[in-house]
């Protein structure tokens, strides 16, 4: 049977922080039910018990939020018993977790190392970059325990990357950041451009900024790899695998949306995370298979708009390697991703 991949939100958009820029609280806030809670146990098991029923093969089960470790190590526990209970097929299990890594502790880490979690651990660079928009609910920046998180999951010798988000203060300090990640032996990254109010001047990511950001990122990277050290940025990572004549992994480099299957606390199922809203709606878990959930109207709607771009984007000589990015970044008018000349200028940077 099919391979799938599940987004699910254990803790729906409730988090012990309050990031200046987050797109999911901002988008939670649109929706009828802002919040849907903790997730029962009995709608967990019953999407173990779908998952493995159809999935016969291999899975993946990736947390995130708001902050999915408010559900507590308990749920987690419960996971992993009811996925013993119901893989009569022996499937392949994959997990990852997005944390802010705060909670984490001694149990948390040794729990992921011991059932292969990929942890997913967002920081944004330095304490000056990062405690001026990842505060908790006092006001106070995080970075400090973000980092402790950082050390026990280094210990507990957890597979886990670095999720910084490009922002007005990341981005205009990329070699203090990369050395920094370096130094402190975090030599698997992620840069994301911001999605959410892009246009606030308070954490706002130009076109400028993104370009110089992406450029002298990759001259450090790409110094490090000739020089032979590990080191992972998963852009970049994508970009050479792309020239090399492979198939990008990531949605937002392929040019085209697939169904995630977010599942929101409540058992409610949404095609994509930047679209968990009443609109986008494709029923409940709790109600339908895999197969009725992706035939239904709204995720046949949903995927439908990504297969014609815009004719700037066929015409653009680097529209293989573009593919025109995530369709949450494109520009409502023009149907452009809103970083095209940021992009443009890297891949003009990288292939002269």
């Amino acid at each position: 049977m099919p391979k799938l991949s599940l987004l699910i939100k254990p803790a729906s958009s409730m988090c012990n922080l309050r990031c200046t820029y987050c797109f999911y609280h901002a988008l939670a806030e649109t929706r009828t039910t802002k919040s849907y809670g903790l997730m029962p146990l009995d709608v967990l098991e019953t999407i173990i018990k779908k998952t493995l029923s159809f999935a016969t093969e291999e899975c993946t089960l990736a947390f995130q939020g708001g902050e999915p470790t408010l559900a507590g190590l308990a749920f987690f526990h419960k996971l992993i018993e009811y996925e013993s209970q119901y893989n009569i097929n022996n499937a392949a299990i994959n997990h990852a977790i997005q944390t802010n890594g705060t909670l984490l502790d001694d149990d948390w880490c040794q729990f992921f190392a011991e059932h292969n979690f990929l942890v997913g651990l967002s920081l944004d660079g330095t304490a000056e970059t990062h405690d001026c928009n990842r505060i908790n609910a006092q006001g106070q920046g995080t970075h400090q325990a973000v980092m402790k998180a950082a050390r026990l999951l280094q210990k507990h010798k957890v597979s886990f990357n670095i999720l910084t988000v490009l922002n007005a203060a990341t981005a205009r300090r990329p070699r203090k950041i990369y050395e920094f990640y370096r130094k402190n032996g975090f030599d698997y990254m992620q840069f994301i451009p911001i999605i959410h109010d892009a246009e606030k001047p308070t954490f706002a990511l130009s076109n400028e900024r993104l370009a110089d950001f992406l450029i002298q990122t990759h001259l450090l990277y790409n110094d490090d790899l000739t020089k032979g050290n590990r080191v992972s940025i998963r852009y970049f990572d994508e970009l050479y695998n792309m020239l090399n004549g492979g198939q990008p992994s990531a949605c937002d480099m392929r040019g085209t949306c697939s169904c995630q299957f977010v599942i929101e606390a409540d058992g409610s199922v949404f095609p994509c995370d930047f679209y968990c809203t009443d609109e986008w709606l494709l029923g409940s878990i709790k109600d339908l298979g895999f197969p009725e959930l992706l035939n239904s109207k709204n995720a046949q709607g949903f995927l439908k708009p990504t297969e014609s771009p815009p004719e700037k984007c066929r015409r653009c000589e680097y529209q293989k390697l573009c593919r025109n990015g995530c369709r949450r970044l494109h520009n409502t008018q023009t149907g452009i991703n809103r970083y095209c000349e940021g992009f443009k200028a890297l891949f003009n940077d990288m292939l002269k």
